[in-house]
């Protein structure tokens, strides 16, 4: 019965101090009352070290003027040669400095984001030069007088003149040809991605690879050789106007149909469930879904037949007057004119193409936004 009664208030009893944990109000050895409690190892950090944010921009400028120094010491004339050096010595030195503070890995991954911006920068800066050259060299010759009239009676070194004959072909034919290419690209991809099977689907979309790669002057050619010759039409804008709807064709295809197969299929399902025909499907669903990508490879396809300048040399011919009918006699066009003044070899006829080349680029941009305006408009609005 003693043993009992002594088991249970040793049971009750508070544990003896040890050198480890310490009493109360003393240190771990017991004799210091100004300590705490036990010692205990602090927080690990989990932070590694990272280079301050103007880290980046420190090197880039670092780059630049180490790139401008070894410029000008090695006497490179070329601005494009100082740039490359800067882009090298950037990605090598955060390389280096980032392997030096927040170890390998993370240097393997800013020395992948270096080398991603440097391509970056490298791709944009020709297309910078070459609209900063155009404005700077096109403005001067652009005016309401040089839009309003014509080349007709002015000499190649004479000073004025005009392109409104140029602007009047280059809209006539691209509307032309989109008129031809638009709705046979269109259809073609649709019966490709909706109904097309078998050896014909493939026949078609093997041509159509084909004639993706197939040179300007090869068009013009096969229209010179069928419609003029032939055929016996003479040189006009339509002439112009079938090479260009050749060239437009194939990417307007290929477009529509990577569009058409970014719908997902739950959509024709579930309109199909509900009994629409298929043709209304399409019509009302697919279509819709997938215009801003449509739209915007047909402003693609416009653009590159805006700026050629071989089937238009070899079928519309080229006139220096104003020509209001494309399908009857020769026209110009805006990529013809700038060929044309600048093969005359004068101060005036440069200035002149440097307009011209402007007023081209300014069109192609106001088609590209007008073109985006539409597909916004007609595009599905998402609701919540």
């Amino acid at each position: 019965m003693s043993e009992i009664v002594k088991d249970k208030r040793d049971r009750g009893r508070a544990p003896e101090p040890t050198a480890t944990t310490g009493a109360a109000g003393t240190g771990p050895s017991g004799g210091d009352p100004g300590d705490t409690g036990p010692v205990t190892a602090g927080p690990t950090a989990l932070r590694r070290p990272r280079l301050p944010r103007w880290a980046p921009a420190g090197v880039a400028l670092g780059s630049i003027a180490i790139g401008v120094l070894i410029g000008l010491l090695g006497n490179l004339e070329s601005r494009v040669q100082w740039g490359l050096i800067a882009a090298l010595v950037f990605v090598a030195a955060t390389f280096v400095l980032t392997s030096a503070v927040e170890g390998r890995r993370q240097a393997v991954d800013r020395l992948a984001a270096s080398l991603v911006w440097s391509s970056f920068v490298v791709a944009v800066l020709p297309l910078a030069s070459l609209i900063w050259e155009t404005i700077a060299r096109g403005i001067p010759g652009v005016s309401w007088y040089f839009l309003t009239h014509s080349m007709n009676g002015v000499l190649s070194w004479q000073e004025g003149g005009g392109i409104y004959h140029a602007i009047l072909g280059t809209l006539q034919q691209v509307v032309l040809a989109s008129v031809i290419a638009i709705p046979i690209g269109l259809l073609t991809a649709v019966y490709l991605v909706e109904y097309g099977r078998g050896r014909l689907a493939k026949a078609i979309t093997f041509f159509v690879d084909v004639m993706t790669g197939i040179p300007s002057i090869v068009a013009g050619l096969f229209v010179l050789s069928m419609w003029i010759m032939m055929l016996g039409f003479g040189y006009s804008g339509f002439a112009g106007a079938l090479a260009l709807a050749i060239l437009m064709m194939p990417i307007v295809v290929r477009s529509t149909e990577e569009m058409l197969k970014l719908v997902p299929n739950e959509l024709r399902e579930a309109a199909l469930a509900l009994g629409v025909p298929k043709w209304r499907v399409i019509l009302k669903v697919v279509l819709p879904t997938a215009i801003g990508g449509i739209t915007t490879g047909v402003m693609l396809a416009l653009a590159r037949i805006a700026g050629e300048t071989a089937p238009i040399i070899l079928l519309v011919f080229g006139s220096n007057m104003i020509n209001a009918n494309p399908f009857e006699g020769a026209q110009s066009s805006l990529p013809l004119f700038v060929y044309e003044q600048w093969a005359l070899g004068t101060q005036a006829a440069y200035d002149r193409a440097w307009a011209a080349a402007l007023v081209l680029i300014v069109l192609i941009m106001i088609l590209n936004l007008v073109a985006r305006g539409i597909a916004r408009w007609k595009a599905p609005k998402s609701g919540r």
